[in-house]
């Protein structure tokens, strides 16, 4: 379960991860569903590639608070019919009424179940936080085991949980190589492009400056945001037309996933400013697609990345930035270095089947606790 599949990729990467892993394990001869809200300009489809998914569209039930605040009734038949079938029912869950309803409908199921945060359950104060933790917080903790990224996702996740948690399994996420990607490829094309949410933390602001440095050193580079706009759009704009870049920065919306993969693909460099990103799906993305990455020291992968000269991790600055893109933009054979590192990366730090080895057992251990 996660809990919202969009066709613009509001939810970020936990629908990512969680179908790389039915994938996998689909192809390993397993009976595999996703269950989720659907949020699209069409109809849901029956199946996520090779994933049987089943959804409902999502509904706005609390205004105003995002994706915390969507559900759909019939999801909780859904929930119920699906896990009473299952062997194995992992929750991918947040601060949200889907995970809610979700840690609901197993523990009146009484089915075990491994749940994953991906970040997004840390310490909160306010007071709309605690009312939602004195349900939440007790259901979690019924869990077999919680997956953590990082160290830092293990702390904050063990303050709130606190006395009585369940145990918490460090579990990485995963990536295969594109079909379609091509270590030798050369890349002619001077785009640059940014993909992720237009939201502070992701710092989209950076990507313009970095955009008006190189240029004025590479006339002929371009630059494209892609993205739902979470609060920094118009600050984009404005810089855009203050910097003078209208003809060389463009925002090209959200994209589906597929959408997604061939702009990576059709791109010369992927650059992501954000920092303190834990786990970033979108640099993995972007190594198995064969696009060279540049992106911050904090992001959570930063130092396996650099050990491996599989990416240019810089400092953050707009300044650091440009330099590394400019790098990139004029240096085939950096290019080529890259790419072939980032392959290697994927296929011997960051694979899918490592992954789902480990997930294997960490499934028949749990069952085991029935």
């Amino acid at each position: 379960m996660v809990t919202l599949v969009s066709d613009d990729g509001t939810f970020g990467g936990p629908p990512s991860v969680a179908l790389a892993q039915l994938q996998e394990m689909a192809e390993r001869g397993h009976d595999v569903r996703l269950v989720s809200l659907w949020r699209g300009r069409t109809p849901a489809p029956g199946h996520l590639g090779t994933v049987p998914f089943v959804s409902r569209r999502a509904r706005t039930v609390i205004p105003g608070q995002g994706c915390l605040g969507l559900l759909h009734p019939l999801l909780l038949g859904d929930l119920w019919r699906a896990m009473g079938r299952a062997d194995a029912v992992h929750l991918h869950v947040g601060r949200d009424l889907v995970s809610l309803a979700a840690l609901a409908v197993a523990r009146l199921r009484r089915v075990g179940f491994v749940v994953q945060t991906h970040g997004m359950v840390e310490p909160r104060t306010g007071a709309v936080a605690r009312l939602f933790d004195s349900v939440f917080v007790p259901l979690l903790r019924r869990a077999r085991c919680c997956l953590v990224l990082t160290e830092r996702e293990r702390r904050a996740l063990s303050a709130v949980l606190g006395a009585g948690q369940p145990p918490l399994v460090t579990l990485p996420n995963g990536m295969r190589l594109s079909a379609h990607a091509r270590p030798e490829r050369s890349s002619d094309g001077q785009e640059v492009i940014f993909l992720a949410r237009l939201h502070p933390r992701k710092r989209p602001e950076a990507f313009v400056e970095m955009a008006a440095l190189v240029h004025k050193e590479i006339p002929r580079a371009r630059f494209t945001l892609y993205g739902t706009d979470e609060g920094s759009l118009e600050q984009v704009n404005q810089l855009v037309a203050d910097r003078g870049l209208t003809d060389v920065v463009r925002y090209g919306g959200p994209l589906e996933h597929s959408a997604a993969l061939r702009a990576y693909r059709g791109a010369a460099v992927y650059v992501l400013p954000s920092v303190h990103e834990p786990f970033p799906m979108t640099v993995l993305e972007a190594l198995a697609e064969g696009t060279p990455v540049v992106c911050t020291s904090s992001c959570g992968i930063a130092g396996k990345l650099a050990d491996r000269q599989a990416a240019m991790v810089t400092d953050g600055s707009p300044q650091a930035l440009a330099e590394a893109v400019s790098a990139l933009l004029t240096d085939e054979a950096l290019r080529r270095r890259l790419t072939g590192a980032g392959h290697r990366a994927i296929r011997e730090v960051f694979s899918i089947r490592a992954v789902v080895d480990r997930l294997e057992g960490i499934y028949r251990d749990r069952s085991r606790q029935r």
